[in-house]
């Protein structure tokens, strides 16, 4: 989810569940010890509960990493190990770590000393010419021993030579039932599945007998399904009404950001996915995409691009 999941797809997300916990895009332990922190991991209180994902290899590197996310106020330190991408290949960290279990052992030892906070591992079945039945129960049972709190995994092999990362989220097969056999292996352990999820009654099926569901790209896509987390998952209503409740109670957020010299389209590139398969919800989209993006574009361009969709919905009742 690198370039999806910043500050403002986050918050824009809360407004549908208080509940779902919401991760960042991956941020490598290297751009925090060197970079912009508070542009990297700067987020707002609304947003609890929330995690971040850290890219890595360097024990003493995202030891440093991790104790600087937990001052931020991070509720779970997430380290990816399952991110097939070139560019982590490249750092020798995401997928290609699945071929060094007792490294990354090393890695969650060494944020397990400095941090009180959750350490998770997020994780695919295996790389390449691995067996996922041998590959997944080593990463598994060496950062359980590590003192790793959870495992999430993504169901499906990646393949680092010869498929692009696109082609890695949907050419290898998914393995739900590997992922089942993991947590009857290791029933201790709280095991999250994740990979080809595309809604929330899906995920309850496939997750039976798991610890949870992560969806990713779908929630995304369509961020209204986590209007259906709260109810569904936890028994409680979602946090408004409807998709039009919960975008006139975002507008505060966005109103804020154009105040401190943001840009409409930081925020309304994450709205895209709304109002799927209602009518008005192409020319939404088409004017978000071409309207937001221009100089000093403010509220009145997604109020008026919501009311496209607002309209015909009054005309079909």
């Amino acid at each position: 989810m690198m370039d999806w999941t910043d500050r403002h797809c986050r918050a824009f997300h809360r407004t549908f569940s208080r509940h779902a916990r919401l991760y960042t895009e991956m941020v490598t332990a290297p751009a925090i010890l060197h970079g912009d922190r508070a542009r990297l991991l700067g987020f707002g209180a609304a947003e609890h509960p929330v995690a971040v994902q850290l890219g890595g290899s360097d024990p003493a590197q995202l030891a440093q990493a991790a104790r600087i996310c937990a001052d931020f106020g991070y509720d779970e330190i997430n380290l990816n190990v399952g991110c097939p991408s070139d560019r982590v290949q490249g750092g020798n960290f995401g997928a290609c770590l699945m071929r060094e279990p007792q490294l990354v052992a090393e890695l969650v030892a060494a944020m397990k000393a400095v941090v009180t906070v959750p350490v998770t591992v997020k994780c695919r079945i295996g790389v390449d010419e691995q067996d996922p039945e041998v590959a997944l129960d080593l990463l598994a049972d060496a950062v359980v021993a590590a003192g790793a709190d959870a495992l999430v995994v993504h169901a499906r092999k990646a393949w680092l030579n010869g498929l692009s990362p696109r082609e890695n989220r949907d050419v290898p097969p998914l393995d739900y039932d590997r992922v089942r056999r993991l947590k009857a292996r290791l029933p201790h352990v709280p095991v999250v599945l994740n990979g080809g999820l595309s809604s929330i009654a899906e995920g309850q099926a496939a997750a039976q007998g798991l610890d949870g569901m992560m969806l990713g790209r779908a929630a995304y896509h369509e961020p209204e399904l986590l209007a259906q987390v709260d109810p569904r998952l936890h028994g409680v209503p979602a946090p408004h009404a409807d998709t039009f409740a919960a975008l006139d109670a975002f507008e505060p957020y966005i109103a804020h950001h154009l105040e401190a010299g943001g840009r409409l389209a930081d925020i309304t590139r994450h709205m895209l996915g709304l109002f799927g398969g209602r009518k008005g919800a192409r020319i939404f989209r088409r004017r978000l995409s071409t309207e937001a993006i221009a100089p000093g574009a403010g509220l009145e361009v997604l109020r008026a691009a919501v009311d496209e969709v607002r309209r015909r919905d009054r005309l079909a009742a």
